[in-house]
Order: C-alpha cells, then sequence, then structure tokens
C-alpha cells in the first residue's frame, strides 16, 4: 500500500509524539516516587529524629535543675525543671504521634511508660519538707536510673529513624539512577525517530520539491517542453503530474499565441506601411521594433536601430516619456527636425508616448515624427500677408490718422457737435487699428527672430519692483491688493527691460481685469536650475481647462468674459518676447481659483539654452 504525504508525516511527527508522551509519564512517576521518598524523610522521620533529641535535651536540663534543689538552690532549679519539663513532653506527645517504624510504637510506649515513673520520682526529690538524705537516696536509687533509661530509649528512636533516612535516600539515588536511565533510552529512541524522519523527509518532501522549483524556473525561462518525473503516488506525485498538465498546457497556448502574435505582427506592420509619418515603436532599451517605411527611408528607423543615433532632442523625449509616463511633446523653444527627402527640405515635430502595462509601468515608447512641413508653410505664408499688409496699411493709416487730427484741430474750418463726436470715435478706432499693426509686425519680427533685444544683466527683484510701480494706484482703485514675494538673493538675469516691461504690463493688465474688488495679485520669483521662474497669480475667476492650451495664440480671447479693447495679441506677444529670450512662458488656472501666470528667464552666465540671437 502506497502511503500518502500526509500519512507520511502522521507517521513520522505521531512517533515523535508517542516518544515525547512516554517521557513525560516516566517523567512523571519517577518525580511522584522520589517526591514519596522526599515526604518520607522530611515529613515523618525527621520529625521523629527532632523530637528525640529535643526531649534527649530537656532530659539533661531537667537532671540539671534537681541537682540544683539538692544543692540547695531550689528557685533555679524548680523554675529549670519546669521550662524543661514542658519541652520533654511537648517531644514525647510528637514521637507518640509520628510513629511509622516498626518496634518504633513500643518504645515509644516505653519512653511514656518511663517518663511517667520518672516524673513521679522527681517529685519526691523536689519535695523541700523531706530530709536531705531520703532526697539523695530517692534521685541516685531510682531517679538516675531512670533518666539513662529514658535517654537510652530515646536514643534508640532516633537512631531507628535516622537508618530508615538513610535506607530512603538510599532508595531515592536508586530511582533516580533508574529514572535517568530510562530517559537516556527514551530519548536516545526518539533522536533516532528524529533523524530517521528528517532523513525520510529529504526523500519524501525536500527532494520532489526541489524538482518542482527548478522546473518552475526552467518554465520562467521559457523551457516548456520539460517532463518533471513522478516519483510517487503521494500529494508530491499529484501534483507533478499537475505541473506537466500546466507545461502542456502552456506549450499548447505559446504554439497559438505565437501563430496569433505573428499574424498581429504581420498586421501591425502592413499598417504601420500605410502611414504617411514616420512611427517607430521602441523597446525600454531604445531599440527599434516596429516602424514605418517612411521611418526607416528617412531616419534610419529600422528594427534594431538605437534612438541614440538619432538627434538629441528625440533621445530626449524618449527618456522623459520613460521618466514620466505620459505622452511628451517637443519643448515650446526646441527646434524642428530637418531633413531632406527626395531633394526637397522637409520639417518634423518629434513626440513621445510611453506604452504603459496594466500597471501603468512603461514597456516601450512609441515615437512619432510628424510631418509639419506644410503647416510651416502655411504659418510662413500666414507670417509673409501679415507683414505685408501690417506695412501696406501703416502708411495709408497714418494719413488717415493725421487728417482725423487735423480735422479735430479745427484747422481746415469749424465743426459742429455731431461731426466732432464722430471723429472722435474714428480717431479712437485708427488708435486701436494701429495698435493692432504695431502688435502684428512685432510678432512677426519676434517670430521671424528679426527683433532687436537690448540685453542686460539685471536684478530680478529691481525688474520686477519697477514693473509693478505703474499699476499700483489703478489696483488701489479698483481695489485690489498688489503684492510682491521675491527673494533678495537672487541671481541676475539677462534681459530686455522695456520687452519684458510689456510682458509684465500685459499679464498684470489682464490680471486686474479679471480680478474683482477685494481681490489679490501676487507676483512671486524663485531660481530654477540655471533659470528663474517668475509667476504672478490673481484671485479671479480663473480660465476652464478647455481653454488653457490656446490663451497664447494670436486674437484667441476667452468665451463669455467681459469685452476689452485689446485683439488678443498681447499674450501671444508676451509668450514670443520670453521665448526670445530662451525662456518658457505658461498658465496654471482652475475655474474659480483664480490663474497663476509664469515664465522663466535664464541666469546672467547661466548654463540654460543657448543664448538667443539678436540682430
Amino acid at each position: 500500500m502506497m502511503l500518502g504525504l500526509r500519512q507520511k508525516l502522521t507517521l513520522g511527527f505521531g512517533g515523535l509524539l508517542v516518544i515525547l508522551v512516554i517521557v513525560g509519564a516516566q517523567s512523571i512517576a519517577a518525580l511522584s516516587r522520589l517526591g514519596q521518598s522526599i515526604d518520607v524523610i522530611l515529613r515523618e522521620n525527621y520529625r521523629s529524629v527532632i523530637a528525640c533529641q529535643e526531649m534527649k535535651e530537656a532530659l539533661e536540663r531537667i537532671d540539671s535543675g534537681v541537682l540544683f534543689t539538692l544543692l540547695g538552690d531550689s528557685p533555679q532549679g524548680e523554675a529549670l525543671i519546669l521550662k524543661n519539663k514542658g519541652a520533654f513532653e511537648a517531644g514525647l506527645q510528637v514521637e507518640l504521634n509520628t510513629i511509622t517504624l516498626a518496634g518504633e510504637g513500643e518504645k515509644a510506649r516505653l519512653l511514656r511508660d518511663d517518663y511517667g515513673r520518672y516524673a513521679a520520682a522527681l517529685d519526691r526529690v523536689k519535695d523541700a519538707t523531706a530530709p536531705p538524705e531520703v532526697r539523695r537516696d530517692a534521685y541516685f536509687r531510682t531517679l538516675l536510673p531512670l533518666f539513662g533509661r529514658i535517654k537510652a530509649t530515646a536514643d534508640a528512636i532516633l537512631q531507628m529513624n535516622q537508618q530508615n533516612m538513610n535506607d530512603a535516600n538510599n532508595r531515592a539515588r536508586q530511582d533516580a539512577r533508574a529514572a535517568r536511565r530510562q530517559m537516556y533510552l527514551l530519548l536516545g529512541l526518539g533522536t533516532l525517530i528524529a533523524l530517521a524522519l528528517v532523513v525520510f523527509s529529504r526523500r519524501w518532501i525536500l527532494r520532489p520539491v526541489r524538482s518542482l522549483i527548478k522546473s518552475a524556473d526552467e518554465i520562467r525561462r521559457g523551457n516548456l517542453d520539460l517532463v518533471v518525473p513522478v516519483g510517487s503516488r503521494d500529494e508530491i506525485g499529484h501534483l507533478a503530474e499537475s505541473f506537466n498538465a500546466m507545461a502542456a498546457s502552456l506549450r499548447e497556448l505559446r504554439r497559438s499565441d505565437q501563430a496569433r502574435l505573428a499574424r498581429v505582427r504581420r498586421a501591425t506592420e502592413q499598417a504601420f506601411d500605410r502611414l504617411a509619418d514616420p512611427i517607430a515603436v521602441l523597446d525600454l532599451d531604445g531599440r527599434v521594433e516596429v516602424s514605418t517605411e517612411s521611418a526607416r527611408e528617412v531616419f534610419g528607423l529600422r528594427p534594431g536601430a538605437s534612438v541614440r543615433d538619432l538627434p538629441p532632442d528625440i533621445d530626449g523625449l524618449f527618456g522623459r516619456a520613460l521618466a514620466e509616463g505620459r505622452p511628451v511633446p517637443p519643448r515650446a523653444q526646441q527646434k524642428l527636425i530637418q531633413q531632406f527627402v527626395g531633394g526637397e527640405e522637409r520639417f518634423y515635430r518629434p513626440e513621445a508616448v510611453p506604452i504603459l502595462d496594466a500597471g501603468r509601468q512603461p514597456t516601450g515608447v512609441i515615437l512619432v515624427l510628424q510631418d509639419v512641413t506644410q503647416l510651416r508653410q502655411q504659418d510662413e505664408i500666414k507670417r509673409n500677408v501679415i507683414r505685408t499688409v501690417s506695412h501696406q496699411l501703416k502708411t495709408p493709416l497714418t494719413s488717415v490718422r493725421l487728417a482725423i487730427h487735423l480735422l479735430l484741430e479745427e484747422k481746415i474750418g469749424p465743426l459742429n457737435e455731431k461731426q466732432a463726436e464722430l471723429l472722435i470715435a474714428a480717431r479712437e478706432d485708427s488708435e486701436r487699428l494701429h495698435i493692432i499693426l504695431n502688435n502684428l509686425l512685432d510678432i512677426s519680427r519676434l517670430e521671424a527672430g528679426q527683433a532687436r533685444l537690448d540685453l542686460e544683466t539685471v536684478s530680478p527683484r529691481a525688474l520686477i519692483l519697477d514693473s509693478l510701480e505703474p499699476f499700483r494706484r489703478a489696483a488701489q482703485d479698483q481695489g485690489v491688493t498688489l503684492a510682491a514675494d521675491i527673494p533678495g538673493d537672487l541671481a541676475g538675469v539677462r534681459v530686455d527691460r522695456s520687452r519684458l516691461g510689456f510682458v509684465f504690463g500685459n499679464i498684470i493688465t489682464n490680471a486686474l481685469q479679471h480680478t474683482p474688488p477685494g481681490g489679490k495679485i501676487t507676483v512671486s520669483a524663485e531660481e530654477e536650475g540655471g533659470e528663474v521662474r517668475i509667476s504672478i497669480s490673481d484671485t479671479g475667476g480663473g480660465i476652464p481647462e478647455a481653454f488653457l492650451p490656446k490663451v497664447f495664440e494670436p486674437f484667441f480671447r476667452v468665451p463669455g468674459r467681459k469685452e476689452s479693447q485689446g485683439a488678443g495679441l498681447g499674450l501671444a506677444i508676451a509668450k514670443e518676447i520670453v521665448e526670445a529670450h530662451g525662456g518658457q512662458v505658461g498658465v496654471e488656472s482652475r475655474e474659480g481659483q483664480g490663474a497663476t501666470f509664469f515664465f522663466t528667464l535664464k541666469k546672467a552666465g547661466g548654463t540654460g539654452a543657448e543664448e538667443p540671437h539678436h540682430e
């Protein structure tokens, strides 16, 4: 009959339990016998020995008291006799109550009888009215022989009990030796059983478990063709059979999965080849796994190629996508990638999108290189049109402004009230149109890199405080608090004061327009690496999240807000000015909780992005 693992373990541990029970029972029995022997020594014989010893000592003191009375010192003798007579009688009573040995009772009764006669003779000897000769004769003839006999009897009882104590001690020693031998035997037997259990447990449990662990490691490495040998019909054997069945199922799944993956891969590659933009799927090491035809032809992103061979900007996007776990577009000031395809100049905007597993951990990156050549051409055409139209409109607008000015000055003739009102309205519209044209020209020059920047090193604190000064009266009139939180030890920055004044002016003007009375506008600054970050926060109505990406676009104004005199170009110009300084601009806001506009400036002599080009 094949034993199961449970029966084997029960057999082994049951044997140890039986040995433990036997050892415990033997220990209890031995301790009981030793306890009985010790009880005999302490409880019975020891009390008799002590009682006999006390009787002997009391009898000797009584005899000393008798001698005192015979010699004429009756008070001291009487006191000594009275005190020790009670002690003797107490010891005699103890002995009579603890008779445990054969012959001890007879001697105890003899002791009692002799003491009775001794007490009677003692009274005669103590009688002070009797003649001294009679008293001495009674002492030597009666009392003294009884004294010797009583003392001898008590000594005999003492010797009997001492001998019994020795015998009990020897028996206890023999019992202890016998118990020790039994313990050694049982412990040796238990040790042999335990060693046997250890040996068989290695054979029954550990060896098959190690085999299963090795098999699991092989499967983890991808070896699904192994078969675990089944060496028994116990639970371990059933586990090995289940393991083999699992490996067989995994082999079948692998075959079906490999076929499905091959089919999906072919379909993916064919679909990729139909895409116009260069796209590549990269693994965690930056190696290309799948790529579109345009990615292979334009950028050399063939399977096995490394992203490290591409421009550093693309490699940086790959690293950021893995680190941040979210799509990473290029930074605002990052240049487009220029490539020549078939002799034609084309421009690409890179973007990295991480591939996340169910646990939101990156398993790869999709690199998208969007062809923005047409958009760039359209932007260039738009800028040229705006620049051309702005220049063409500026001259006639100047003439219109001059004519309106002359008419309002009544250099040509007097005006009636209605004519003056119409000309004033025309002057305001012409001035507004003049500002719009100048802003459009500024945007065109900034985008084209033709705007001249007069850079100087200034303190951020001084720059911010000077820029805030023109707005303090307006803030006070509106009931808005204008505050600055600027450390005094910030590093200097390289800026064009007048251009940065426009940035501050535009953002603070917007903040004042949208902050109700009782609100607050706070300007703060802090160092971030090689840059200084300046933030302007207000407690106004905030900007809806859907409109945040558009606030820096030309002509954009948040819908539903009160109309302003601007054309929606101020923030676009501010963005171009900041980026012309090599910095970045952005906005953070929640509707109903105010907005924070921020921009960065490079430290003077810092190691940020390369210096902007100025003409």
